[in-house]
């Protein structure tokens, strides 16, 4: 008997109810991006792995799906690697390119490579998928779409306040009450990691900051000194744990607390900037927290940076995130192009939709007419007409199959269809139609003219 077929872990299949809620928020986010003055670019599935490789950081870059060489890959490898085993080592030799870890980092390649054709400040949006050779668990998917929108070539700070209020439209839009934008910036973790004596750590401090409120201020603790930063650093950060108060109190207290460290304060001031904007302007549905512990381990942040929870109550990890990268296209060889940028996380923002039902509104695209095949002289009749109410946006279908009358009915009313059309002998001699309404029952003749006009 034939094995029966699977998908790889971390993959989904979409059914067409399915397909039509993503949609759904698809057009919600790409109307809101296109509001707010972005245009659409797309970019490669898969780049080359020099491309992507070092720009996450130790962890990111573990969780780059490689593609291995056409042909023979084993070929150009080095025996004495493949003797002792050393995949890290012999990857680059038997693979050239990866599949994309985000959409970020393709963009800053984007930009250097079109920087000619480019008008700054350049607001782009990108909505494809990436992958992620990541552990499966609920909201984390190896193959997952991202939404992205990003400005490069500004340093104001304004760009920081319009992405807090597209998140906030979006999720109005969405009817997603309660969301939480949580801030923070790179400057700050950095005077905090200085003033503690660990900005030689910086990164290890920050990758383990970012999984608080996941492994708990033990395993924080644990990770850190296994990063090889002292107790008495640690010491100094527990504070942080459990800093709490307004937003205000909280900056006031960081201010305080950074006042030796110049890239500290200068973080400080421009985070109090944000927050006193968003003050002034309100927000519909989300609020905004300072959080000293958000760190969003990816390396390229040197400023803002922002993470988006779901509502109280539901358990998903963050719906959304980014943050400002001062220098992401030097690394492509194209200094001093500032850039900020957030993410929607599209499959969960779904599973949040879908556990607090906000998708009553979601119709599924479905035929709003069906005429029902008697045979091939009434089929040809029926298919005229199905062409006239498609030329007017009526989605209409003909039967395929000259099948029994009962199962074309149970067709319709499984795809909840509301109306049939019924063309026999008499209908065709007459030039006219029997229209029948799924719903009521009722049935009434009509002309071709007619059946549009009602219909539609």
């Amino acid at each position: 008997m034939a094995q029966k077929p699977s998908i790889p872990k971390g993959t989904r299949d979409f059914s067409p109810v399915e397909v039509a809620k993503r949609n759904y928020i698809f057009s919600t986010i790409k109307e809101v991006f296109e509001v707010y003055g972005f245009q659409a670019i797309e970019t490669p599935s898969f780049e080359n792995s020099s491309t992507l490789m070092g720009k996450y950081g130790e962890e990111g870059d573990r969780l780059i799906f490689k593609i291995l060489n056409s042909g023979d890959y084993l070929k150009k490898a080095d025996a004495k690697l493949l003797a002792n085993k050393d995949s890290l080592k012999i990857t680059s030799s038997i693979s050239e390119k990866a599949l994309r870890y985000d959409l970020t980092v393709p963009f800053a390649r984007y930009v250097v490579q079109h920087q000619n054709d480019i008008v700054f400040p350049f607001k782009r949006y990108q909505m494809q998928p990436v992958w992620r050779a990541d552990r499966p668990q609920k909201g984390r998917f190896r193959e997952f779409y991202q939404c992205d929108a990003d400005v490069v070539g500004s340093n104001g700070l304004w760009q920081e306040v319009e992405f807090i209020q597209l998140y906030d439209a979006v999720f109005s839009k969405l009817q997603l009450t309660g969301t939480t934008i949580k801030l923070n910036n790179r400057k700050i973790l950095a005077g905090i990691a200085e003033i503690i004596g660990a900005k030689d750590k910086l990164i290890d401090f920050t990758v383990a900051l970012d999984k608080l409120d996941k492994i708990g201020a033990e395993g924080v603790t644990n990770e850190m000194l296994s990063k090889g930063i002292s107790e008495q650093a640690i010491e100094k950060v527990q504070p942080l744990y459990s800093f709490n108060g307004s937003n205000e109190e909280k900056l006031n207290q960081l201010a305080e607390m950074l006042e030796a460290s110049e890239e500290g304060t200068k973080g400080v001031k421009e985070l109090k900037f944000v927050c006193n904007q968003i003050e002034i302007l309100g927000l519909e549905s989300a609020s905004v927290t300072v959080d000293v512990t958000l760190a969003r381990g990816l390396n390229y942040y040197t400023g803002a940076i922002f993470e988006v929870s779901a509502p109280e109550g539901v358990k998903m990890g963050s719906i959304g995130g980014g943050g400002r990268y001062d220098d992401l296209t030097g690394i492509f060889g194209l200094k001093d192009i500032s850039g900020v940028g957030i993410s929607f996380g599209l499959d969960r923002i779904y599973l949040v939709l879908e556990e607090l039902n906000l998708f009553n509104k979601v119709e599924l695209p479905m035929p709003k007419v069906l005429f029902i095949n008697f045979g091939e002289i009434e089929a040809a009749y029926g298919i005229k007409a199905v062409q006239k109410l498609r030329v007017n946006g009526i989605k209409s279908e003909l039967y395929p199959d000259a099948a029994k009358m009962k199962k074309q009915m149970n067709y319709a009313n499984r795809r909840e269809i509301p109306f049939v059309v019924l063309a026999g002998t008499s209908e065709i001699e007459e030039n006219k139609y029997t229209l029948k309404n799924m719903q009521s029952g009722e049935q009434q003749v009509c002309t071709l003219e007619e059946l549009v006009k009602i219909t539609k």
